[in-house]
């Protein structure tokens, strides 16, 4: 069993990396869930250690005050985190609920804070209470067996961005591809015929590439 630890607030802002100031200014701002009161004294926990650090990494990426706030009211109300990125409920992708430690565990020494805010930058990963949610079984099964082969977790989330600008290029052909010739109900139903030519495609383009790398030996 994980042990739970409490902060004073100088002690939190200490180990957060600011000043109590503006730790002050983030709980006004209700970017931290409120601390627990006893008397007087407001003890802070890990929870709120691991989202300090995470809004740390998130502006550091270009994220403004008031964004972050979105983000942290919708992580603290339940509110559907994947529809507030813009992503919708997905319709075959099924979402995987993970403890911080599950989620550790599968990503051994890789779930830093500015890897926690690529993933939720990427719409990969929010939080739900004390939960974490992954968008995707399947992205989340192959984002772990790549980090197990060696491949950094930073490294496979970058290879994501590029991946998801393609797919959104892709989807917008195919679509427009089948709305010029069906009405817009057909093309749910229409669906698994471009996934199949996309996995055909992807699967002739990495034999030529690796033709091309036996080649050059």
């Amino acid at each position: 069993m994980t042990e739970k630890h409490e902060y004073r607030m100088e002690e939190l802002a200490r180990l957060a990396g600011i000043t109590v100031r503006t730790l002050r200014f983030y709980r006004e701002r209700k970017l931290i869930p409120p601390p627990r009161r006893e008397g007087r004294i407001a003890w802070y926990d890990d929870h709120h250690l691991a989202r300090l650090r995470t809004i740390a990494a998130l502006l550091e990426r270009g994220h403004t005050l008031n964004g972050i706030a979105e983000l942290a009211d919708a992580f603290d109300h339940g509110r559907d985190v994947g529809d507030l990125l813009g992503l919708g409920e997905p319709t075959e992708e099924t979402p995987v609920r993970l403890t911080p430690e599950e989620l550790a565990a599968r990503f051994e020494g890789e779930v830093t804070p500015e890897n926690l805010a690529a993933a939720m930058e990427l719409g990969y990963l929010g939080t739900d209470g004390d939960e974490l949610v992954h968008i995707s079984h399947r992205l989340l099964e192959v984002s772990s067996a790549l980090v197990r082969e060696g491949i950094p977790l930073g490294e496979v989330l970058q290879a994501g961005v590029r991946v998801r600008e393609h797919a959104d290029a892709l989807a917008e052909l195919f679509a427009d591809l089948i709305l010029r010739h069906a009405p817009e109900p057909e093309l749910h139903r229409l669906r698994p015929l471009a996934r199949s030519v996309v996995e055909a495609e992807l699967s002739l383009a990495l034999d030529r590439r690796m033709r091309k790398g036996s080649n050059s030996d």
